[in-house]
């Protein structure tokens, strides 16, 4: 379920746990641009919610994929993107 922000955006995922918040974006791999776009979509967000670090989960339905978690910096953002 997509969290509703006060300026009327949305974002996939909010988890609030122990009075921090985790931002989390859902995507299906469309190649690098489409990434390169939700790269810049969730920085957003972080700047929406004053937070610095967020992870993005991609669903990649190709057979040849490479799967796993990086560390991807943009800016003072910290992304972790998972592949699967």
């Amino acid at each position: 379920m997509e969290a509703q922000t006060r300026d009327q955006t949305r974002t996939d995922v909010i988890v609030d746990y122990l009075g921090h918040q985790y931002i989390i974006e859902f995507k299906i791999w469309r190649g690098e641009r489409y990434n390169a776009e939700g790269e810049k979509q969730i920085c957003e967000y972080l700047d929406y919610w004053n937070l610095n670090t967020g992870y993005m989960l991609s669903f990649n339905f190709n057979q040849k994929k490479t799967i796993g978690v990086n560390r991807v910096e943009i800016g003072n953002k910290i992304l972790f993107e998972g592949m699967v």
